[in-house]
């Protein structure tokens, strides 16, 4: 086999993937461990992998984190399941925790009439839940983000360790093995914070979030209850959920249960 080959191959297991070894290397191409170390450096030399300790990574990619308006325009249709899914497991007399993000907005689109109370620093979650019959609201108060339209800063970190709730509900930029992380480290903090406080957290993601890693890490998979997301995520996160007792629901497979 060429070498421009195994580049190839390289590439496509690390899509699939998301890392490789050099041993990895010498059984798939039946090559010597010098040969592969050479293809690595042949790959980083176009800036295609990034080395690590014996294999390789694909580079990260930093995607612009938009702002709020422009957010809730993206994958639209799979916050909206996700969001459905989350809000039906909302029960009369709970107390929950809502953060800013724009997969939870969907869950607060999907809320019905019920004796509920919610805690949230999104000016978008208040508004749309005003309109809500019997849903009480605790709005935090703080600085105000205003591009990405929350509330932060010390008084809302404060406020929140007065309440304890039943749910919180929390959305990310990026959730792999390295935990949940968010493009603000302000948005991040209150996030944190927002998931101490409650005996069940619930991060809703959809599929563009998972094996992600971005700036702020706020919390790791150990802090996390159940996940919803829209996909199948691969075998090796799947097994990364398991390691740490997490619920895994999926809204494709569902919808796909009621047609067989």
């Amino acid at each position: 086999m060429y070498q421009e080959e195994r580049l190839i191959g390289v590439i496509q297991f690390l899509k699939e993937n998301r890392r490789i070894s050099i041993d990895q290397m010498c059984e798939m191409f039946n090559i010597s461990r010098d040969t592969a170390r050479r293809d690595l450096v042949k790959l980083e030399e176009r800036k295609a992998i990034v080395r690590t300790r014996g294999g390789a990574i694909l580079p990260t990619s930093h995607n612009a984190i938009k702002d709020y308006t422009n957010r809730l325009k993206t994958v639209s249709f799979e916050k909206q399941q996700i969001g459905s899914k989350a809000a039906s497991l909302i029960q009369t007399g709970d107390k929950i925790i809502l953060d800013t993000s724009t997969t939870v907005q969907a869950c607060a689109n999907r809320m019905r009439p019920m004796d509920i109370t919610i805690i949230t620093n999104s000016i978008h979650q208040a508004e749309i839940l005003s309109n809500v019959e019997d849903v009480s609201i605790q709005l935090l108060g703080g600085y105000l983000q205003k591009e990405h339209q929350f509330l932060y800063g010390s008084s809302v970190i404060e406020r929140l360790k007065s309440y304890h709730v039943d749910k919180a509900f929390i959305g990310v930029v990026g959730i792999s093995e390295q935990g949940l992380s968010i493009g603000h480290e302000e948005d991040g903090m209150v996030k944190r914070n927002m998931m101490q406080q409650a005996d069940q957290v619930i991060v809703l993601a959809d599929h563009t979030k998972l094996g992600i890693t971005e700036f702020f890490s706020f919390a790791s998979l150990n802090d996390v209850d159940i996940i919803i997301t829209d996909l199948l995520p691969n075998e090796d996160f799947q097994k990364q959920l398991e390691k740490f007792n997490v619920e895994l629901i999926v809204t494709e497979e569902e919808e796909s249960h009621l047609w067989t």
